[in-house]
This record gives C-alpha cells, sequence and structure tokens, in this order.
C-alpha cells in the first residue's frame, strides 16, 4: 500500500512529498495535467520561504536561478525603504519565475524518492478505518493510508470531502497575461510610471525579445472567470487604463484573477488533509500565496511522516490545522485590507496616505513586512518567552551554521550548556553541543520546521516537553 499519495504537483504538493521522503514515507503524487505549466503565475519567494529552502539544503539551487531584492513596495504597493533588521539571515525577496520553483521542487521530490505520476486525474475517494481509495478518471483505483488534495483553488479533493469554503466573492478582477508590445520600451516604461501614480494593478514589465508581462483592471467581473479573456478584452481595457495599448500583439497566455478570499472549515476530515491553494485563496496581492502552500507542506510534513511512521503523539497531526488555519486566516485579511488600500476611490486612498504616513516609523515598516513575509509568525504553544513558537533564524554557531545541521528533517536540540541529552529520542532529535553569540537562551528545542518547541536548561523540563513532540521515548 502507498503510505501517501498527494493529488497536486505544484509547489505546495512537491514540496511536502519531498518532506515526506525525507521521512521514509512511500508517497505518490497524482498530477491531472500531462505536462508542468508553462506559463508563469507567482514571481518570488519570501524570506520565511527561502529560509525553508535552506533549512533543506536547496537554497544555493534557487539563488542559481534567482535574483535577490531589498526594496519595498510589497505591502499595497506603498514605496518604503526594506526595513532593517529584519530577524532572518536572508533579508530579501528571491526573485524567481514559480515555472522554475516547480522544476527545482520537482527535481528536490524525485531525487529523494518521490513518484509524480502525470495525466492521473482523481474523480472520486472513498476512506475508512486504515486508509482511502483514490478512483481516477481512467478507471483505474489506488490505496492508500493518507491523502493530501494540494489540487489548487477549484480543488477535487476538498469538494469531494464536502468540507466548506466560506468567505467573500471577488468584486473586482485583473487580466494578466504575457504578449509582445510593438511600443519602444521607454515608451512603455514612462506610461507605466505615469499610471502606476494613481493604478497600482497596471503594469508591464520587460521579460526580454518584445515580451511583456502585463497586468491591468477588468471591467466588471466575468460570470466564469475560467474562460481566459481574449486579446481584444486585454487591449480594450489596456486603453481605457492607459490611454493606449503599447501595440499588444501575439499573446503567449492570458488569464483573469479576482480578489475572492476563502478559507476551508476543516485541513483535515480522517485520512485526508488539505493544503495550498485547496484550503485557501485570495488575491495575490503581496506575492503570499505560493509562499503560503510551500509553508503548509513544511509544517505538514513531518507530522504526516510521524503519523504513517507509528511515534506520533496524539494530537500532532490535529496541530497541522490549529497553527495553519489561523496563520492562513491572517493572510486573507492582510490581502484583503491591501486590495483594499488599491483601490482609487477617494476613501481608501485618504486611508492609503494615512498608512503610507505611520509607515515612517520603522516598527510599522517592519511589522508589515514580517507579516507578508512570514517570518513574524509564531504558533501557540502556551505560555513561554517570546520565542517559543517562533522559527529560529539561521544563528551562527562557532562550527558552522544552525541550518546546515536541518537539512535532514529531524528535530534538533541546540545546548549551550553541553549538560543535556535527548536519549529516548535520539532516533528523531539530533543533540548538537555548540554555542552561539547570537541565541541569548542556554538551549533551544527545534522541530523538524525549525519552531521552537522549548527553551531552558532543565533535564527533567525537557524530558516532559520531549513527548508533546516526539512521542513516546524507545527503551
Amino acid at each position: 500500500m502507498i503510505d501517501v499519495i498527494v493529488v497536486g504537483a505544484g509547489p505546495t504538493g512537491l514540496m511536502l512529498a519531498a518532506e515526506l521522503r525525507l521521512h521514509g514515507v512511500h508517497v505518490l503524487v497524482l498530477e491531472k495535467e500531462t505536462e508542468p505549466p508553462g506559463h508563469v503565475r507567482a514571481l518570488g519567494l519570501h524570506a520565511r520561504s527561502v529560509e525553508v529552502m535552506d533549512q533543506r539544503g536547496l537554497l544555493e539551487r534557487f539563488l542559481a536561478h534567482g535574483r535577490t531584492y531589498a526594496v519595498g513596495g510589497f505591502f499595497a504597493g506603498i514605496e518604503k525603504p526594506w526595513p532593517d533588521r529584519l530577524d532572518t539571515a536572508h533579508s530579501y525577496v528571491l526573485g524567481i519565475p514559480q515555472t522554475i520553483t516547480d522544476r527545482l521542487l520537482a527535481e528536490r521530490a524525485t531525487e529523494v524518492g518521490a513518484e509524480i505520476r502525470r495525466g492521473g486525474e482523481l474523480v472520486g475517494l472513498r476512506q475508512d478505518g486504515t486508509g482511502v481509495t483514490a478512483e481516477l478518471a481512467d478507471g483505474s483505483r489506488l490505496r492508500a493510508r493518507y491523502l493530501v488534495g494540494c489540487d489548487g483553488g477549484r480543488s477535487t479533493v476538498r469538494k469531494l470531502l464536502g468540507v466548506g469554503f466560506p468567505g467573500e466573492p471577488s468584486r473586482v478582477e485583473t487580466l494578466l497575461g504575457e504578449m509582445e508590445l510593438a511600443a519602444p520600451p521607454e515608451t512603455v516604461a514612462a506610461v507605466v510610471a505615469e499610471v502606476r501614480t494613481t493604478q497600482k494593478r497596471f503594469g508591464a514589465g520587460p521579460l526580454g525579445d518584445g515580451v511583456y508581462r502585463v497586468v491591468v483592471p477588468a471591467d466588471g467581473v466575468a460570470e466564469d472567470r475560467t474562460v481566459p479573456p481574449t486579446l481584444d478584452e486585454f487591449t480594450h481595457q489596456l486603453r481605457a487604463t492607459a490611454g493606449t495599448d503599447f501595440g499588444a500583439h501575439s499573446p503567449r497566455w492570458l488569464t483573469r484573477f479576482g480578489d475572492a478570499t476563502r478559507l476551508a472549515e476543516r485541513y483535515r476530515v480522517g485520512r485526508v488533509l488539505l493544503a495550498g491553494d485547496a484550503a485557501h485563496i485570495h488575491p495575490p496581492t503581496g506575492g503570499q500565496g505560493l509562499n503560503l502552500g510551500i509553508q503548509d507542506a513544511f509544517n505538514l510534513g513531518w507530522k504526516l511522516a510521524a503519523e504513517v511512521r507509528g511515534w506520533a503523539p496524539d494530537g500532532l497531526l490535529d496541530s497541522y490545522h490549529s497553527e495553519r488555519h489561523p496563520v492562513a486566516a491572517d493572510v486573507l485579511d492582510t490581502t484583503r485590507a491591501m486590495m483594499h488600500l488599491l483601490s482609487t476611490e477617494p476613501g481608501p486612498q485618504a486611508v492609503r496616505r494615512l498608512l503610507s504616513e505611520l509607515m515612517d516609523f520603522d516598527d510599522v515598516n517592519r511589522r508589515l513586512i514580517e507579516k507578508i513575509t512570514a517570518i513574524g509568525v509564531r504558533y501557540d504553544f502556551g505560555d513561554g518567552p517570546d520565542l517559543l513558537g517562533r522559527r529560529l533564524r539561521d544563528v551562527r554557531l562557532k562550527r558552522g551554521r544552525l541550518y546546515e545541521l536541518t537539512h535532514g528533517g529531524r528535530g534538533l536540540l541546540l545546548d549551550q550548556t553541553g549538560r543535556l541529552s535527548v536519549d529516548g529520542w535520539a532516533d528523531r532529535v539530533d543533540h548538537v553541543v555548540d554555542v552561539s553569540e547570537e541565541l541569548d537562551v542556554p538551549a533551544a528545542l527545534l522541530r523538524p520546521d525549525g519552531h521552537v518547541a522549548w527553551v531552558g536548561d532543565d533535564q527533567r523540563d525537557l524530558r516532559r516537553r520531549l513527548p508533546t513532540w516526539f512521542g513516546a521515548p524507545v527503551a
């Protein structure tokens, strides 16, 4: 029997498959499309996702194909400097097309042993006390112990489960596409700069060889958003917004997206779970969607692996929902606020001017960027020091870097005292005795996702905490 079927070979599903394989879980990734998409949706990784790649030893691959930017404007397009003193060793945005992100994650999943089966469309599922039966469009069936839907905003898995997806429908719509523009580059740049002084939902960025990635407000909300816009519709909206269509022709692809925000009521129903866009949708303002999905997978992977391998404590798998559902709710609130601030109406513009003034305070600017980049996330682990529940940045140690020690996806006790022990849990937790000038606690217990589960120097207290996340000790 397969251990886990992952439905969807986007960044969430591929990241999850790779995480599960680190723990020896038999994974099959099912993707209904026969080929990876050729068009670019997301354009980059925020700091927390960059940290995730570093924690697994993948960052150099991504850096080789991207560019780092430490520029402001990510919160509702309000142009403020990139904040100083962000709590991360990676204080930048990594610009990298999603097509490359998908390819690198697929390569990673394959090299650690996951099977990716393209052209396999899920049409039905049934679960019982021992597993899940997946029914495919070709009539075949597969059996697995668990199934995870990473199959996007129109998730088949979520619909088959009957999980509610409440939220707000789209009120505004935006057209997006790649096409050639006949106008001179300097003309395009000048018009874009002028229009964006008032309309932040407009832009045209060069991709090379006269091809541009163009975004422009639509005229109302389409009845069926699965139907892409025509070139005529696109050029009409360009003329209405910018006074010119730049001689647009030869589109590579065209699409539309709205500002709907929806959040699944539950992330788990028995042996079936949801992650990424299957669990939450929101407008792409701030570039958080792909990142949120990768971080879902990073939280879920080790927990589901623990369940499969038999050492998960009670409630560990359910903590995926209790931790990630509030994070998604916060992202939805943030994107709602940003979409409001992008409106050209007088009221939202007044609020935008006020917020722009407030962002001149460093603490305000930093806090908003922490929300966008997800380095401000803190899970509720109960009472304790501020570090408890937060991810630990890549601190420098006497013998290297912290993240160099996390490539295997295990728990880690960073012990600056040299007096502690993880006896009984050594098959799940690494014990590293080292010191860091950047860490002001005697010792920290990190979960496989890098979040701090315990701090202190008392061995008895540590032994009380270890079973919460790593199950019963081995005799």
